[in-house]
Order: structure tokens, then C-alpha cells, then sequence
């Protein structure tokens, strides 16, 4: 299953029986199979750039790969990574840019691997040298335009762990703030925060929780 966010509603592109766990099809929930016709999501996404009534919109298929492959072919593909940062307290390292709370992350360098990328982001950004690397979270993809292109990018998300307490915000990255927080406290107010770092920091909760 992927989720990919589209102007902040997710699409889910799945497998039937995923597609059944997801719940019917409803005013809110859009569930269609997919066409075998790659431009079908053209379709979909001119709805989503006129209209956010949807809490979500589900294509299923028998195929999965082929529709993801039809998917990403109509998109310039980007890679980043970046880390879900704790400190011996447990509290989480969460930035503020651009009017928003996120997470560090940054482009992938050429011959550079996501983990790698993700530790050289989280350093440039929030000035932590001292980082040991931790599992590999998940992955997220989002979708924006850029000079009349759409761009899906792949985001690359590890743990991480230090004991700097220390933040310096990387201020030529628009980086307004790096601060720690208690993730409870965080996730139970209401914040201006995008729905893929909401699922980055409920993994990264929950396998905390677990671990």
C-alpha cells in the first residue's frame, strides 16, 4: 500500500482486500478501482486541486506494482530523508518553518544513501553533531508543482538518538525554531503541522511504546 499526499488529502493506492480494510466508500471516503489507464489519475488529481471534502481517496487494484509504476511515471521524482530525533529525556526534536512544525529533512545528494542524507539534514539543520543512527521508520510521499511540473517526492525517515540538548536552527533554511517537546503534549494540541510528520512521529511512537 502507498499513501501519498495530495494538497494534504491522502491518496491510498492498494490492493482490494487493503482497500476493504480502509472502510467503504462514503460522502467523505472516495474508493474507486483503478482503470489500467494512467491518465485516469489525471482525473483525480484535478478533484483533489479543487476540492479538499475528501478525508481520503482510495484506487485499488489487482495489479499494485503496475499502478504504482502508471503513478510515478507521471510525476519528476525527488528523494529525501530525514529523522524523528529523541533525547535521553525522550523528547522529540520538532523545527518550525515556513508557518509550520516539521521534521529535519533534506534532498538526497547525488551518490549520497538516505541514511546518510538523513544524519548530514539533521546536523546542517538544527546543528546536532553527536547523532547515532536508529531503524528505519517508514517512507512518505507527497506530491506538489513546481515551474508546471508535478513533483512526487519520496521521503526516507530513520530514528535517531542524541544526548545534545543544544539546538542551532539552520535560519538560511527558513528554520525559525528547533525546539525538544514532549510528543503527547504536542500531538494533543492543536498545530499547524502536515499529515505526513503526523505519521512519522505516530510510528515512531508507537514503536517507542513497543520497544
Amino acid at each position: 500500500m502507498y499513501k501519498i499526499y495530495i494538497n494534504e488529502t491522502p491518496l491510498f493506492l492498494c490492493t482490494l482486500e487493503e482497500a476493504d480494510k480502509l472502510g467503504p466508500a462514503s460522502e467523505q471516503i472516495l474508493s474507486v478501482p483503478y482503470s489500467g489507464k494512467k491518465k485516469y489519475f489525471n482525473h483525480i488529481f484535478d478533484m483533489l486541486d479543487k476540492t479538499d471534502r475528501f478525508e481520503r481517496v482510495v484506487v485499488f487494484s489487482k495489479n499494485l506494482d503496475k499502478m504504482w509504476e502508471d503513478f510515478c511515471s507521471l510525476f519528476h521524482l525527488i528523494g529525501a530523508a530525514g529523522g524523528a530525533v529523541t533525547n535521553p529525556d525522550g523528547q522529540y526534536l520538532l523545527i518550525f518553518r515556513r508557518g509550520f512544525w516539521d521534521l529535519p529533512k533534506g534532498k538526497i545528494d547525488k551518490g549520497e544513501t538516505p541514511p546518510l542524507a538523513a544524519l548530514r539534514e539533521v546536523e546542517e539543520e538544527t546543528g546536532l553533531t553527536h547523532l547515532q543512527l536508529g531503524e528505519h521508520l517508514l517512507d512518505t510521499w507527497h506530491t506538489y508543482q513546481l515551474d508546471g511540473k508535478r513533483i512526487l517526492k519520496t521521503t526516507y525517515w530513520f530514528s535517531m538518538k542524541t544526548t545534545q540538548n543544544d539546538l542551532t536552527p539552520q535560519t538560511e533554511e527558513d528554520i525559525e525554531q528547533a525546539v525538544w517537546m514532549e510528543l503527547d503534549t504536542f500531538l494533543q494540541k492543536p498545530h499547524k503541522v502536515y499529515g505526513n510528520i503526523l505519521d512519522v512521529l505516530q510510528k515512531s511512537k508507537s514503536l517507542n511504546t513497543n520497544g
